[in-house]
C-alpha cells in the first residue's frame, strides 16, 4: 500500500514533484518515505527538504511511528546526500536487491530515523527550513 503526495508551486500552481509513504506497516509502526521525484528546476532546495519535515511530523506525531525508513540506489550518490542531509541514519546495503528495469542488479542503501532520533532531526529540519540552508 502506498499513499503518494504531489507537489504544487503555490505561486504558479504547478506541479513540481511527487514523494508518498510506502511499505506502510500498521503493526510494526513504521513507514517508508519514497518514490521521490523533484523537478530539475527545484531541486538542490527547500522543496525537498520541507516535504520530508512535513511527511516525518505525521508519521511520528500523528500516526505514531516507531521508525520511518528511507532508502535509495547504491550508485545514486545524490540522493544518498539528500537522505543524510535530512538527519537519517544510513543502516547498510542490501545488496543483489532488486533487478532494474535495464536488467541491472541494484544494490539498495537503506536509512532510518527513529522515534527517539525524531526531536534532534525535527529541530535540524527546522533549523535548516528557517535559514533556507537546505543544500548544505
Amino acid at each position: 500500500m502506498s499513499l503518494p503526495f504531489a507537489q504544487i508551486d503555490k505561486s504558479t500552481g504547478r506541479v513540481i514533484g511527487s514523494t508518498r509513504y510506502m511499505n506502510i506497516e500498521k503493526t510494526h509502526h513504521r513507514v517508508e518515505i519514497g518514490s521521490t521525484w523533484i523537478g530539475l528546476e527545484w531541486q538542490r532546495t527547500a522543496v525537498n527538504t520541507e516535504a520530508k519535515y512535513l511527511l516525518m511530523q505525521h508519521a511520528f506525531e500523528t500516526l505514531g511511528c516507531m521508525r520511518v525508513e528511507l532508502k535509495t540506489d547504491s550508485l545514486n550518490a545524490r540522493s544518498r546526500a539528500a537522505i543524510l542531509r535530512i538527519g537519517a541514519k544510513e543502516e547498510g546495503i542490501f545488496r543483489n536487491h532488486m533487478i532494474t528495469s535495464s536488467g541491472r542488479v541494484r544494490h539498495t542503501v537503506y536509512f532510518s530515523v527513529v522515534d527517539s532520533e525524531w526531536p534532534e532531526v525535527q529541530a535540524r529540519l527546522e533549523r535548516k527550513l528557517n535559514s533556507r540552508d537546505v543544500a548544505g
